[in-house]
Order: C-alpha cells, then sequence, then structure tokens
C-alpha cells in the first residue's frame, strides 16, 4: 500500500506506506492551534515507511514548549507532521493526505483540554489525556 499526502499549495510531498491503526482526534490546545480547528487528526507512521517526495526544502519546524516538533510547508502553511520525543513514530495530518485511507479513528484524546463549543457525539473513547496514560 502507498498513501500519498502534500501541503495545499503542492510544494511538499510525502509518502507513506502504512499509517498504524491508532488514528485518533487529539482535542489538546496546541494541536487545535496548528490546524485551527476543534481537534486534530493524526496517524502513526513508522519513520520506515515514511519519506519525502518532494518540497522538503520548503519544511519548516515549530519545537513546543513541551518539545513537540510540527511540520508545516512555509508557503501555505498546511500542517503536515508531528513528532515527539517519547514516541519513534511519525504523526501525519490526516487531512494532508491526498487518498483515502481504510482505517478509522479509534479515540479522541487530550478532551480534557477541548473547544467548549464542540460536542463529542461519535460514540469513540475519549480519554482526559493521552491514551497510553
Amino acid at each position: 500500500m502507498s498513501l500519498t499526502g502534500s501541503c495545499l499549495c503542492g510544494a511538499i510531498a510525502y509518502q507513506a506506506s502504512a499509517i498504524n491503526n491508532t488514528i485518533s482526534h487529539c482535542h489538546c490546545q496546541m494541536c487545535r492551534k496548528f490546524h485551527g480547528a476543534a481537534f486534530a487528526s493524526y496517524g502513526s507512521v513508522a519513520p520506515a515507511n515514511f519519506k519525502w517526495l518532494r518540497g522538503e526544502q520548503a519544511l519548516k519546524s515549530y519545537t513546543a514548549s513541551n518539545g513537540t516538533i510540527r511540520q508545516f510547508c512555509q508557503h501555505c502553511g498546511s500542517s503536515l507532521t508531528f513528532t515527539s520525543k517519547s514516541q519513534p513514530t511519525i504523526e501525519l495530518a490526516l487531512g494532508s493526505l491526498d487518498v483515502d485511507i481504510t482505517q478509522r479513528p479509534v479515540a479522541h484524546i487530550f478532551t480534557a483540554y477541548k473547544a467548549n463549543w464542540y460536542s463529542i457525539t461519535d460514540g469513540l473513547p475519549c480519554y482526559t489525556e493521552d491514551a497510553d496514560e
């Protein structure tokens, strides 16, 4: 399986050979601000299963106060990846995928910080912090 994704302007493109079955919707304040939405949807990819196809020189990174690194396109601002020192995976912003996937989200995480104007009604498990904690 080959999954491709790109930024809004098309300057950056990537390929992932597999997304783990740990897709989640993150409601933490950093994800909400980075995506400009009620939550961010991420899928985990092992670094060995990910590569940039073009535009890597257009990537910009932001390192948050908690050490997480978020990558985005310097031209259009599209959110692309998220990495954490505590997890050996690359989290793909699923909205940047150019293809359909068969996996579905399994949980909402960091719901203690969710936007008060959004109600979670899809029946997925909700965790006030990370699902692993």
